[in-house]
């Protein structure tokens, strides 16, 4: 099936959720992970006795990815510590509701700093040693809201967008290099940071547009992500691969 023996691979918001369970199939087969979290250390190092006691290799690195000086250290870090960066995961977001005439100038700063910056910076990060070494895979987490909007969260939608974008410009960018770019973007998972809306009033209403007629567990997001970090593969560049139940049908 997958195999990633002797591969480092780092992944930004890896404490809970779609991050987590990315960390725990990664480790799962064979790969070395460094879980990236900037809250709750308690969390991060759950995630990591639980892949030790599986057999696997993890690390926890702490780093707010809004700040390019703290992915730059984290990126030198990984490479310190293993070698080399052969996959990176920018999963880390946040989801903060705002209507457009309510959003405050920091609200709007804080959701683009995190969901869009923070990509550009772990990647210009580690690119120059995936270029080194005419070798990596970069994965985006965007969105469903990215591809169709999301009422009264603009601004998500508005980075998840804009990371769709980011994936097939670099993908082109990076090609020469043998750096493949890809995206997955997630409709409703049930983690966390949504849960709280999914069990709403609202709840029976945003499911009811899934026509599966469920949210997705966050290992269902991370199955399609190690297919696109995997040599299975390794053809594939500048896609999104669209994980939502059948909710946005988008070519």
């Amino acid at each position: 099936m997958f195999e990633f023996k002797d591969k480092a691979i780092l992944i930004t918001g890896a404490s809970r959720g779609i991050g987590a369970a990315t960390a725990r199939l990664f480790a799962r087969f064979g790969g070395k992970v460094v879980i990236n979290y900037s809250g709750s250390e308690k969390k991060a190092k759950s995630v990591q006795a639980e892949i030790a006691a599986h057999g696997g290799v993890a690390a926890i690195y702490k780093a707010d990815i809004a700040q390019p000086a703290e992915c730059r250290a984290m990126v030198e870090w990984t490479i310190n510590e293993f070698g080399q960066i052969d996959v990176l995961v920018n999963n880390a977001g946040i989801w903060k509701e705002a209507a457009i005439d309510n959003m405050s100038p920091e609200v709007l700063a804080e959701t683009v700093n995190c969901n869009l910056n923070g990509c550009f910076y772990c990647t210009s990060a580690a690119v120059p040693d995936m270029k080194r070494r005419k070798s990596g895979k970069i994965i985006f987490v965007s969105s469903t809201a990215g591809q169709r909007g999301e009422a009264y969260h603009s601004h998500y939608s508005a980075t998840k967008g804009a990371l769709i974008s980011l994936t097939k410009s670099l993908a082109t960018e990076l090609a020469p290099h043998n750096i493949m770019v890809n995206c997955v973007a997630p409709g409703w998972v049930d983690t966390d940071m949504s849960h709280e809306a999914l069990v709403s009033a609202d709840g029976p209403r945003f499911l009811s547009l899934i026509p599966l007629a469920r949210a997705a567990t966050a290992e269902e997001i991370a199955w399609p992500i190690l297919f696109l970090a995997s040599d299975m593969a390794s053809f594939i560049t500048g896609e999104i691969l669209n994980v939502n139940g059948g909710s946005v049908l988008i070519g």
